[in-house]
């Protein structure tokens, strides 16, 4: 099992910049692709960016392309999420998610963080 510990939001203004940090506890961080997904107020979860194991290759939503960067460092045991040109439809709570099957864009995980919330105003 891992336990994971969002952090790093907040409050931002729009075309500003965050980074959210997941660190994780328990089994082998490197065993595991890692995630974010983001749930705003009344819709569902939705995919974010991924990474796979080794941080050889990363996945990344079309919505925020461009912008945000996911990365992990396996010997912190921490994934990270480099957000950039925030917009207010950003506004969400941030949730990382592991899973040591690969990479999934499918909010179907095992383990969750307990969120984050990220907010941007106009």
């Amino acid at each position: 099992q891992v336990q994971l510990v969002e952090s790093g939001g907040g409050l931002v203004q729009a075309g500003g910049s965050l980074r959210l940090s997941c660190a994780a506890s328990g089994d082998t961080f490197s065993s595991y692709a890692m995630h974010w997904f983001r749930q705003a107020p009344g819709k569902e979860r939705e995919f974010v960016s991924a990474v796979t194991r080794s941080g050889g290759n990363t996945y990344t939503a079309t919505s925020v392309k461009g912008r945000f960067a996911i990365s992990r460092d396996n010997a912190k045991n921490t994934v990270y999420l480099q957000m950039n040109s925030l917009k207010p439809e950003d506004t969400a709570v941030y949730y990382c998610a592991a899973d040591n099957r690969g990479v999934r864009t499918t909010p179907t995980f095992d383990y969750w963080g307990q969120g984050t919330q990220v907010t941007v105003s106009s």
